[in-house]
């Protein structure tokens, strides 16, 4: 590759980097071109030598940021007991760490609100980063259960996701750590089953 092309390829990456996080603290409509230029250290005119429009640099972007969460996510399972990773996942999501990492974290709760009335343009692109996460999710779930493995999965990703967002609306106040408490809970219950008892019942401490 020439030197010509580095370049390009790395301001390609510094401006999916950019919009990845204004997507995360400002959602879709707070993600506009000349903000992502900016933040980016290049120029608005620019832009479109990399991307063909403003819709098609958010589907990257979210596809990116739907990609490095999965991989933190589900890092290293196979070091976990197997009755024991959805439950890893769980609290890896619904953390306060998690909850208050604007640079990292999950994009959802700033996005699907826009998607589902102003931005239905971006429905695709959330629907194939959804299915990604329960698909990965589902495998991590025993396959002896009254609920279908499958709607286990995305009733824990939509668990997880509500959770999140209440949590990140009420920073700041007691609630806040106590709905991540309660959908971890629930979801462990869920996803464990009801005959068996959770770590957050047992050690309720280490939640």
């Amino acid at each position: 590759m020439n030197a010509k092309a580095e370049q390009k390829e790395r301001s390609h990456e510094t401006i999916l980097e950019s919009a990845a996080r204004l997507l995360r603290e400002r959602g879709v409509a707070g993600a506009r071109v000349a903000e992502v230029m900016k933040g980016a250290g290049l120029t608005v005119g620019g832009f479109y030598a990399h991307f063909p429009s403003k819709e098609a640099l958010i589907d990257e972007a979210f596809r990116r940021t739907g990609s490095a969460l999965r991989e933190r996510l589900f890092a290293r399972l196979d070091e976990k007991p197997a009755e024991d990773r959805a439950e890893v996942v769980l609290k890896r999501y619904l953390s306060a760490g998690h909850r208050d990492d604007f640079e990292r974290g999950c994009p959802l709760p700033a996005v699907v609100g826009e998607i589902g009335t102003t931005a239905h343009e971006h429905a695709g692109v959330l629907a194939e980063q959804l299915g990604a996460l329960a698909s990965q999710l589902q495998d991590q779930l025993p396959a002896s259960r009254p609920v279908p493995p499958r709607y286990l999965a995305l009733g824990l990703v939509a668990l997880m996701y509500g959770g999140l967002s209440l949590s990140r609306a009420v920073r700041g106040t007691a609630l806040s750590d106590e709905v991540l408490r309660a959908c971890r809970a629930l979801g462990i219950f869920a996803a464990r089953g009801a005959t068996r008892t959770s770590v957050a019942e047992r050690h309720p401490e280490r939640s």
